[in-house]
């Protein structure tokens, strides 16, 4: 891979790559760390890609088989908060947003990848490496879980 693919790469997509490790991690450290892995293995491995799109979803899905591989790991602490300063939305946003990381990890990864990356539920699907229907059902009972907690909080 050339270099100058290599940074537009990196331009284009890690931010995507750490939105989505910290919706699985809730650490900025951790986030970078698989970041930085996610890049390596694009360096190291030189896949084929069909096009942009594929691109995108390569990187994503090699970032969510890390964070799930680092959740897995016996040295990981269970009890992980998301550190303060990490989201900047408006107020109303920002409530909602927290909800979503307050999600279960099988609701939440879907409804991040749907709502803030724009993924259809197909490419969810193959991301995840899920049924269109398991990703229905994931966003619809993820939605159905934010909307008792949001208006709880009301």
């Amino acid at each position: 891979m050339e270099q100058e693919e290599f940074e537009r790469l990196y331009d284009a997509y890690s931010g995507a790559v750490f939105r989505l490790a910290m919706v699985y991690l809730g650490r900025r450290s951790d986030a970078e760390d698989v970041t930085q892995e996610v890049f390596l293995r694009l360096l190291s491995r030189r896949p084929q890609f069909s096009g942009e799109d594929h691109k995108k979803r390569w990187l994503l899905r090699v970032s969510a088989n890390l964070c799930r591989d680092q959740l897995r790991c016996f040295w990981r602490k269970n009890v992980t908060g998301l550190e303060e300063g990490v989201l900047t939305e408006a107020p109303a946003e920002r409530e909602a947003l927290l909800e979503v990381f307050r999600l279960p990890e099988a609701y939440k990864v879907p409804i991040h990848l749907y709502y803030y990356e724009g993924y259809s539920v197909a490419e969810i699907g193959e991301i995840l490496k899920l049924s269109q229907s398991a990703v229905k059902m994931r966003l619809k009972r993820g939605r159905d879980r934010l909307k008792l907690e949001l208006e709880g909080t009301r």
